[in-house]
């Protein structure tokens, strides 16, 4: 697995992907804390994001991310104007990666010099998904608009 992400980011997800709202706060601390501390010893990299399994969170876990070193925390629900955030623990994508209107929102975000998706590399099952993704990454690297950065830049301390 090192050599598969070399070069990526890691982000944190949990242990096991419990609906973190709804499980018990020392259990919601377990998940968040391990989770977090075998991805750095594993990587041997800092993890600064947190992603909230299903999205799922309240204030007790979003303290709980804070509290355990995260920079910010990403969720699921796509918003036309993500950034800045109200709250860097909640830090809204423009678009879920298989939108049917990834473009509009992608073109949309340009407003607010931030166009962030997501989604998971297992929903790809064919080769033709997996082309199509890197069409997708190839148009937006074309874009001369267009610049990559890492999200926790975002939220850095000036």
């Amino acid at each position: 697995m090192r050599t598969v992400y070399d070069g990526f980011t890691i982000g944190n997800h949990s242990l096991t992907h419990p609906l973190l709202d709804q499980i018990p706060i020392e259990m919601a601390r377990r998940q968040i804390f391990e989770g977090r501390d075998r991805l750095q010893q594993f990587f041997a990299q800092p993890v600064r994001g947190f992603a909230y399994p299903f999205g799922a969170h309240n204030a007790a876990v979003r303290d709980l991310v804070r509290e355990a070193g995260h920079v910010y925390a990403r969720t699921t629900h796509s918003v036309a104007v993500p950034y800045p955030p109200a709250d860097v623990m909640v830090f809204d994508p423009c678009s879920y990666f298989l939108a049917p209107d990834f473009w509009s929102r992608y073109e949309n975000a340009k407003a607010c010099g931030v166009f962030y998706f997501w989604g998971h590399s297992y929903e790809m099952i064919t080769e033709a998904m997996w082309s199509a993704f890197e069409a997708m990454i190839a148009r937006i690297a074309a874009d001369p608009d267009a610049r990559w950065a890492e999200i926790e830049d975002l939220f850095a301390a000036p």
